[in-house]
């Protein structure tokens, strides 16, 4: 009778520790637009690139309004370059390079949820990101022809790592999010050449 009873409070405790942490853990899909170019001493003209990212997003709810926010997401970064070369004979040609980077990366962000009605809170976060490179090409364009690389080839770090922040909204279980991610590791070996990524994102959480 006694075992019969241990069992029986072992189970319940087991059921509850699932339903707060349930509670605590909020998981969703997030996607939207990146606007990407390069920084650093070594980055001469280059302008921002249009891209994307998609993935699944988390939310640990450690107290009422704050939480740890992660994820796992599936991003693009990069730039573009427009350069014109003048030819003795050809005259000016125009050339675009354009750099494209497919990044898996993984946030570790600090978040504050600020309420404002029942139903709609602000949320400031900040942390550091990683990242690794998984494909990419380069493309170089000129005068309507076109050539393409890959974008990692030697010399060229897949692993990116940086700081990020943001500040977005959750209505209910939808969420828009403004951010900007700056990257801290250079992406080539003999050069001063880093990531940084501004993204407009919306969601749903489940």
């Amino acid at each position: 009778e006694i075992m019969k009873k241990m069992r029986l409070s072992i189970v319940i405790a087991m059921l509850a520790v699932v339903t707060v942490a349930s509670a605590q853990l909020g998981l969703g899909i997030k996607g939207g637009m990146n606007m990407s170019n390069f920084y650093g001493s070594d980055v001469k003209n280059t302008n921002l690139k249009i891209g994307f990212h998609v993935g699944l997003s988390a939310d640990y709810n450690f107290a009422s309004n704050m939480a740890i926010q992660s994820g796992l997401y599936f991003t693009s970064k990069g730039a573009k370059s427009d350069n014109s070369v003048t030819l003795p004979v050809l005259g000016t040609i125009d050339a675009t390079t354009t750099i494209n980077a497919m990044y898996l990366q993984l946030p570790i962000h600090f978040a504050y949820k600020l309420d404002v009605t029942p139903d709609t809170r602000m949320v400031f976060h900040a942390g550091p990101y990683l990242a690794y490179g998984v494909a990419g090409k380069t493309t170089v364009k000129v005068e309507g022809n076109s050539d393409s690389t890959d974008t990692f080839v030697d010399g060229v770090n897949r692993f990116d790592a940086g700081l990020g922040l943001g500040v977005g909204a959750e209505f209910g279980s939808f969420l828009v999010d403004l951010g900007w991610d700056m990257g801290l590791v250079s992406l080539d070996d003999k050069a001063d050449i880093k990531n940084q990524n501004a993204y407009l994102s919306v969601g749903y959480r489940f």
